[in-house]
């Protein structure tokens, strides 16, 4: 595939592209490979796996991570931080639900 092909720019601007590797999700991140697995288990993030079965992050993903990192860095323990990030994500989505079903009732 060629740099200028459309599917690889799309995937670079596809916030669930999984582009990054999980060294280097963990350096982004500042925070340890363990974490990342850790949330993988607490079910926050499933990371898709390449082809030789190595994990790789999406931007989402890594946003998600971020958040949990920022609850655990204040305290949270770990597992409390995953389930907090669900519901956060859920509510947001909720959110953007309600107000797409909004806008379809103000059309004529």
């Amino acid at each position: 595939m060629t740099p200028s092909s459309p599917r690889s720019a799309a995937s670079l601007d596809d916030d669930d592209y999984p582009a990054y590797t999980m060294g280097r999700a963990a350096e982004m991140l500042g925070t340890t490979p363990a974490f990342l697995r850790t949330l993988g288990e607490n079910h926050l993030i499933t990371p898709l796996r390449s082809e030789g079965g190595h994990r790789r992050y999406s931007r989402y993903q890594l946003r998600i991570a971020a958040r949990a990192r920022e609850l655990v860095d204040q305290g949270t323990q770990i597992e409390a931080a995953c389930r907090i990030v669900i519901l956060e994500d859920q509510l947001e989505e909720a959110k953007r639900i309600n107000d797409e079903l909004r806008a379809r009732g103000n059309e004529p």
